[in-house]
């Protein structure tokens, strides 16, 4: 059980404050540096406040939006639930095309897109005999802006793109187009597989290894990252282009050692800190997600992932997802009697008044873990990927065994971010036992078993529970992409136009009041038009 003090500490809403951290000394802040320094951008570039669990992108954007259109978390039952918060989105926005700083907060926005036009700028200014150096950190940058940029266009659609950085590239500022979309993520599938192939047979430099704060230089990880980022594009864009999406990940998935992954090597013993994707915190840093969880009622454990996925099935995760939760009666806690989720259909009245009856987010996991990592991949996303590719395409048996892969690795990855809060002062749930998982992977509601329609249904629930609160956006384009898990939202009482979760985000205003090419995409700028890929 959770310890005493904690318990008060969410029930009466105690909050800890928060701090700016300083940055160490290779970061640029692009609004002040007088020299160019592409390592130092590329290192600003992997430093982004939207990858690294904080505060602000939490409570404003992941739980707000994607999270509450994919269910990954629970909200509040308002009029409102479904509505956009056009300053959120516009915060998210600028957090992509911009470096200059935000007073508001307090901080300097490493934008991806703006700091790699820095990086392209720096790199045309070198001579011929100078660039080679720099190599790896285009085609690492490349790809991190690619992860960033593939995301804005599944929430999205269309963004500026091509033109986008006119500032940072030529010192001029121009109104950037809107890209098309699907162009968009054909040009990314075309440029992952060139980095790809540079880091086949790029060797790793003393530079590059140091401001690399994410892979640590290691080329063979920055390989597998490009291929596995392809194929988790190649996979969103299956329904849509089903032909190219088949010939180009079959190609993969047949010719492993020409194409690696980031797989674990396939073993559910893998070791997340040397194999995922993860972009970790400094390890002074002392902010945790207390309130960003706690402020509103996203910390309450969500009603399908707890109540219909996992906990008929025993799911092994659960003791370090979630806390029973209880109550304060007469000063003394009296905890839950066992896991259970509020239902999503709770009017938000009742939610109000019963919240301390249900489970909620784990303590040490997510609510008070200072070192909890940023996701951009993971071993057991991509042994999904390989499952539903086998099941569509390929080996029934190959997709039985990536799939029961994934299960097993995610098991392993939670436990991995549970362990990562290194405070003495909350408790840790041991590793389950072989047999335990050995259970779970038996179990009927998991088993691999029924009619392709089956399997498939279960690789996606699957990956939409894997993915969770801290990856909303994955989680929200793989359901609209799959319309798995099936779920329900309540749409009683809801406001005028916004009575069920919406197919995109519309763009903020930061961008169409200011940008006159707004007006080529304004007639599918609403809530209800989809992305090219959602076609199911």
């Amino acid at each position: 059980m959770k310890k005493y003090y904690i318990i008060i500490a969410l029930i009466t809403g105690i909050a800890f404050s928060s701090c700016q951290k300083q940055l160490e000394e290779k970061f640029n802040d692009p609004e002040r540096t007088d020299q160019a320094s592409i390592p130092a951008f590329f290192a600003s570039m992997l430093n982004n406040e939207k990858v690294k669990p904080q505060y602000y992108n939490v409570r404003t954007f992941l739980i707000q939006q994607p999270g509450i259109f994919s269910q990954t978390n629970t909200f509040s039952n308002s009029n409102t639930s479904y509505q956009h918060n056009d300053g959120y989105l516009g915060s998210f926005w600028k957090e992509f095309y911009h470096t200059n700083r935000d007073n508001d907060r307090d901080i300097t926005l490493n934008g991806a897109m703006a700091l790699y036009r820095l990086m392209e700028k720096a790199y045309r200014e070198n001579d011929a005999s100078s660039m080679e150096q720099y190599d790896s950190f285009m085609q690492a940058g490349k790809t991190v802006l690619i992860w960033h940029a593939a995301q804005m266009v599944d929430m999205w659609g269309d963004i500026p793109y091509s033109e986008a950085g006119s500032l940072q590239t030529n010192d001029v500022i121009n109104n950037a187009k809107f890209d098309n979309q699907v162009e968009l993520y054909e040009s990314f599938i075309t440029d992952l597989t060139d980095a790809a192939a540079y880091f086949s047979t790029a060797e790793a430099t003393q530079a590059f290894s140091s401001y690399d704060i994410m892979l640590t230089g290691d080329t063979d990880r920055w390989r597998r990252f490009a291929n596995s980022l392809k194929m988790r594009l190649l996979m969103r864009m299956s329904f849509y282009d089903e032909p190219s999406a088949q010939q180009k990940v079959m190609e993969m998935l047949n010719n492993p050692t020409d194409y690696p992954l980031i797989d674990g090597d396939n073993s559910s013993t893998y070791s997340p800190a040397s194999t995922d994707v993860l972009i970790h915190q400094l390890t002074d840093n002392v902010l945790t997600l207390n309130n960003a969880l706690t402020e509103g009622r996203e910390y309450s454990a969500p009603d399908y992932l707890l109540n219909t996925v996992m906990l008929p099935a025993n799911d092994p995760r659960i003791p370090i997802l979630f806390d029973k939760f209880g109550d304060l009666v007469d000063n003394k806690f009296i905890p839950n009697k066992e896991y259970k989720a509020m239902p999503v259909t709770t009017t938000q009245a009742v939610q109000d008044r019963d919240w301390r009856l249900y489970s909620t987010w784990d303590t040490t996991t997510f609510l008070l873990n200072a070192q909890l990592p940023g996701i951009l991949m993971t071993a057991s996303e991509v042994n999904y990927l390989k499952a539903e590719a086998e099941q569509r395409w390929g080996s029934e048996d190959k997709a039985k065994t990536a799939y029961e892969t994934g299960l097993r690795q995610s098991v392993t990855f939670y436990y991995y971010l549970h362990n990562t809060n290194t405070s003495r002062e909350y408790p840790k749930e041991p590793n389950p036992s072989a047999t335990a998982v050995n259970a779970f992977i038996a179990d009927s509601h998991v088993r691999y078993e029924g009619s392709a329609t089956d399997k498939l249904a279960k690789i996606w629930t699957q990956k939409w529970a894997h993915f969770g609160f801290l990856q909303s956006p994955q989680a929200w384009s793989e359901y609209r992409r799959t319309k798995y898990p099936q779920l329900t939202f309540p749409t009683t009482g809801k406001l005028q136009g916004f009575s069920t979760p919406a197919n995109r985000l519309v763009y903020p205003s930061v961008e169409t009041a200011y940008n006159p090419h707004y007006s080529e995409v304004r007639a599918k700028d609403t809530r209800d038009t989809k992305i090219f890929w959602d076609v199911k």
